[in-house]
């Protein structure tokens, strides 16, 4: 299902919790051609370094896909770095699948996502997602922060700060704004421990976000960019790259994630704020993780694009390919990944 708009996703999480590691397994498993736009101040040059050695693209792309803003914090510098970034990668948006933006951990995530619905390029992109990773061993120790001395450094050695914002509340403004939790280093908790780090996410940020573990960086990549194409048949994600024998007592079964791929297609006549309503339940009940697809709703010329990661919701109309598939009159074409099947014949019966 390919639009127009570009999606854009933004990492964001503390030094040391794992957002190169994830941001390189997905550039190089996506197969999707992604531009990188990182900010990590006090590591000038080394997560770009690390991104372009991943052999993502060819090497003449490199320089131009991975857009390294060394100046400060995104969030203090929006107006002089963030947007001109922006406006360069959407010249070439007809090249391109997808931005990921990846925040420095001192960078409060709002600030960002109002920048993306600035005028200049709202009409272009549309929020993809906020992914927060949380460094899981280091907040069952009692600190968000696995090394605290570090985080103060840049703190204190970064003049171009505006916000003096203390860790706790950094970490609670990042679970909040989050779409998706990622729990890394899940493979060093006991299951009794990922637990207690779930529950205390869980009370600190949005109790309805999906809260995912991920060890060395690997998850199923439409997870976290949404579906590519005409991309429908994920029917399990396992979040390790080796084979598992259930047969055997494990302390991590935390660590292996079904992810459930369902295709909702019918022909029926929908309101758009009913659908929307609709979908928005669904969302806890069934731990919905992802949803793609189009409305066609009587009278409108176009359908309704609609995108979603969690409880964000983003609609537009927009006209779909000739090849795709269209009701005679009405109807609805989604297609959903959770961590709990039934979502489909859920939505059948809330007609």
């Amino acid at each position: 299902m390919s639009d127009s708009r570009l999606p854009v996703t933004v990492v964001t999480g503390f030094l040391g919790s794992g957002k190169t590691t994830l941001l390189r397994h997905l550039l190089s498993e996506a197969h999707q051609r992604l531009a990188v736009v990182v900010n990590e101040f006090g590591t000038v040059g080394l997560d770009g370094d690390l991104l372009k050695t991943c052999g993502f693209c060819p090497d003449d792309e490199v320089d131009e896909r991975i857009v390294e803003l060394n100046n400060g914090c995104l969030c203090c510098t929006v107006q002089e770095d963030f947007l001109p970034a922006m406006e360069a990668l959407l010249l070439r948006s007809n090249q391109l699948d997808g931005i990921i933006i990846e925040t420095s951990g001192l960078a409060l995530p709002k600030p960002l996502l109002k920048a993306l619905n600035w005028p200049a390029i709202r009409s272009k992109v549309f929020i993809n997602g906020v992914v927060t990773l949380v460094d899981g061993y280091a907040l069952s120790n009692g600190s968000p922060v696995g090394n605290l001395k570090s985080i103060n450094e840049q703190i204190t050695n970064d003049n171009s700060i505006d916000h003096l914002t203390p860790i706790n509340d950094l970490f609670r403004d990042q679970l909040i704004s989050a779409d998706l939790v990622l729990i890394s280093r899940s493979d060093l908790l006991s299951a009794k421990s990922f637990s207690l780090v779930r529950d205390e996410v869980k009370k600190q940020g949005n109790c309805i976000t999906n809260i995912l573990p991920i060890s060395n960086g690997k998850i199923e990549p439409s997870v976290i960019l949404g579906l590519c194409k005409e991309q429908n048949n994920i029917s399990r994600s396992d979040q390790n790259d080796h084979d598992h024998d259930h047969d055997h007592d494990h302390d991590h079964d935390h660590d292996h994630v079904d992810v459930i791929s369902e295709h909702l297609r019918f022909e029926l006549p929908i309101d758009q704020d009913l659908l929307k309503e609709i979908l928005l339940k669904l969302v806890p009940e069934y731990q919905i993780l992802r949803m793609k697809g189009r409305c066609w709703i009587e009278g409108k010329a176009l359908p309704l694009q609609i995108q979603m990661v969690g409880s964000r919701f983003n609609s537009w109309f927009e006209s779909a390919n000739d090849d795709s598939w269209k009701p005679s009159k009405a109807g609805i074409d989604l297609v959903s990944l959770s961590l709990k099947g039934g979502v489909e014949k859920a939505f059948e019966s809330s007609f």
